[in-house]
């Protein structure tokens, strides 16, 4: 299975046609279809579902587009990792995050590496903890930032001295606006947006379902979400109250939404974590030990 396929076969998944996907890669069509079926013919399984103007994928063919766009993507980062070797510092340095006010921590060592080095460019990645560690074991990510509990056991860390808040976003003219805080009894029976992390079972560190107690799967959950910005619209229309983490969502004058924390409070630590025995870039190498620089305790 060679790579430029993989590139054939993911052009034709996002044009939806062979005849667009083979004028973006200058090839003919006969050309192109050849390729994808002898592609089919390697793997044994049909990926592509022809019809008269267009294609779909298949089940294989959807899990297999997931497949060669993690190995395309490792090995663009690859390329550019040797590329950077021939500079002293510069290339590319790959993090990934849920939704955290301690990002702006990262971003000020960023942003001074990068006055230094203007080689140096960063791709941010956001996403839940599951998202964030399963791209770190793949080599996707060099650094992760995780919010506590997590299983640390595969990664080495630095604490971060950070701490998110939990609490409810809702709007304004909602009856729980009046309140200073929310407590568990102020939950039930409320339409709830919870984020994802909010939703697992308190077996696998889910501090807000520790925090709940016992009635958690009372709780009237009518959407979840993984990033905060479009879960607050749906706050903003009125479809329920958002359990997220503080400073995430402007609450400014002229806004119409308001945040209240979790009564109990509730707070989350956070940690950035890398795979353990990781091979860094010199960017990557270089970011770390600005970070170790700084005032973080670790493992």
């Amino acid at each position: 299975m060679e790579l430029r396929v993989l590139r054939y076969f993911l052009a034709v998944a996002r044009e939806g046609n062979i005849t667009g996907a083979a004028n973006s890669l200058h090839l003919s069509q006969p050309t192109l279809s050849r390729q994808i079926r002898d592609l089919e013919e390697e793997l044994g399984h049909p990926l592509l579902i022809r019809k008269s103007h267009r294609v779909a994928l298949t089940p294989e063919g959807i899990l297999f587009r997931k497949r060669a766009e993690e190995i395309i993507a490792m090995v663009d980062k690859t390329e550019a990792e040797f590329t950077s070797m021939q500079n002293t510092v510069g290339g590319d340095i790959y993090i990934g995050s849920g939704e955290t006010q301690a990002i702006r921590r990262i971003t000020r060592i960023a942003k001074a590496l990068r006055d230094e080095y203007p080689g140096v460019h960063y791709h941010l990645y956001s996403g839940n903890a599951q998202d964030v560690t399963e791209r770190l074991d793949k080599g996707l990510l060099d650094f992760g930032i995780l919010i506590q509990p997590a299983d640390l056991s595969k990664y080495d860390y630095l604490n971060l001295p950070d701490k998110d808040t939990w609490g409810v976003v809702m709007r304004k003219d909602s009856p729980l606006a009046e309140k200073a805080y929310v407590e568990r009894k102020d939950l039930l029976g409320v339409p709830l947006i919870c984020s994802r992390q909010a939703i697992l079972p308190q077996r696998e560190g889910n501090e807000f379902a520790g925090w709940f107690g016992e009635d958690f799967e009372k709780l009237d959950i009518v959407t979840t979400f993984n990033l905060i910005y479009n879960a607050s619209l749906m706050v903003e229309s009125g479809i329920g109250y958002a359990i997220t983490l503080d400073r995430l969502v402007s609450t400014a004058e002229g806004s119409a939404l308001c945040f209240r924390p979790l009564k109990p409070k509730l707070e989350s630590g956070l940690n950035i974590v890398w795979k353990k025995y990781q091979v860094f870039s010199p960017a990557a190498e270089l970011f770390l030990e600005r970070l170790k620089s700084r005032e973080f305790s670790g493992s």
